[in-house]
C-alpha cells in the first residue's frame, strides 16, 4: 500500500530556506525531496560535515539549520554554537537531530543554542513542523520535556569552585512577575497554565514571555529555560 502523499503546505513569501547538514549523502537526499515537496520551503544548500555547516551558514544565511549531532571532525554540537555564537541576533535557527528525546547530544546541542531537536525517526509531517516553528521563532520542544531533559543532564556542568556564584545578569532587571513567571516555564507550564494559576489574561502571559525573552536575550522558550537554570531560578527535580 503506498503512503498517502504529504499535502502541501500554503505558499508563502518568501520561502523559508533550509541548510540541511548530515553526514550521509542518502539522509542529505531524503530531506531534500521532503523539504523540496512543500511550497513554502526551499533548500538553500547541503553540508556533510560541522566545519562545512558554519561555512555555509554565513555565506548562504538560511532561516533554519537542519542540523545532524553526530559526524566525524566537528559535530553538530560545536557547529551549532559557533553559528549562533557568530552573530546571536541574526543568527538561523538551528533545529537538531539526535537518535532519543532524553539523549546527552540532545540536551547539550539545546545549551550550544539550538532552539529545538527532533528524533531522527520523526514522521515527516513532525519535521516539516518542526522546520516551520523554528522559522516562526517557536521552540518546538516542549516545556515538560525541556525540563526533563535539564533535570537529567544538567549536573554536566562544571560545579564553581569557591564561594557562590553572583547573580545571573541576565535576570537582574525581570520584574519580580517576570522572574516568577520564568520560574514556571521553567517548570513546564505553558501559557494556557500559566493564565490559569497565576489568573491573567493569556495575551498579558504573552506579553509578559516577550518581555522575559528580550531582556534575557533569550532566542526562545527553551533558550529561557536554560537562562532559568543558570540563573539558579529552578533547580534540579
Amino acid at each position: 500500500m503506498n503512503p498517502t502523499p504529504l499535502p502541501p503546505h500554503p505558499p508563502s513569501s518568501p520561502a523559508t530556506s533550509v541548510l540541511i547538514v548530515d553526514d550521509q549523502p542518502m539522509q542529505r537526499f531524503g530531506f531534500r525531496m521532503l523539504l523540496e515537496s512543500q511550497d513554502d520551503l526551499r533548500v538553500a544548500g547541503e553540508a556533510g560535515t560541522g566545519s562545512e555547516a558554519v561555512r555555509l551558514a554565513s555565506q548562504l544565511r538560511p532561516d533554519v539549520v537542519l542540523m545532524d549531532i553526530r559526524m566525524p571532525g566537528m559535530d553538530g554540537i560545536e557547529a551549532t554554537r559557533r553559528i549562533v555564537s557568530t552573530d546571536a541576533e541574526n543568527a538561523p535557527r538551528i533545529l537538531i537531530l539526535t537518535t532519543f528525546d532524553m539523549d546527552e547530544y540532545a540536551y547539550a546541542g539545546l545549551r550550544a543554542g539550538a532552539s529545538g531537536f527532533l528524533i531522527k525517526d520523526a514522521l515527516p509531517e513532525e519535521l516539516l513542523a518542526g522546520v516551520r516553528a523554528v522559522a516562526a521563532g517557536d521552540a518546538i520542544v516542549a516545556p515538560a520535556l525541556t525540563r526533563r531533559l535539564l533535570d537529567a543532564y544538567v549536573h554536566h556542568l562544571p560545579a564553581a569552585p569557591g564561594s557562590p556564584a553572583p547573580p545571573d545578569p541576565r535576570v537582574a532587571s525581570l520584574t519580580d512577575r517576570e522572574r516568577e513567571i520564568l520560574t514556571v516555564i521553567a517548570q513546564g507550564w505553558t501559557n494556557t497554565e500559566i493564565a490559569a494559576r497565576l489568573h491573567l489574561a493569556e495575551s498579558t502571559v504573552k506579553t509578559h514571555v516577550s518581555r522575559i525573552l528580550a531582556k534575557t536575550g533569550a532566542r526562545d522558550r527553551v533558550q529561557a529555560v536554560i537562562v532559568a537554570y543558570d540563573a539558579k531560578l529552578v533547580e534540579p527535580a
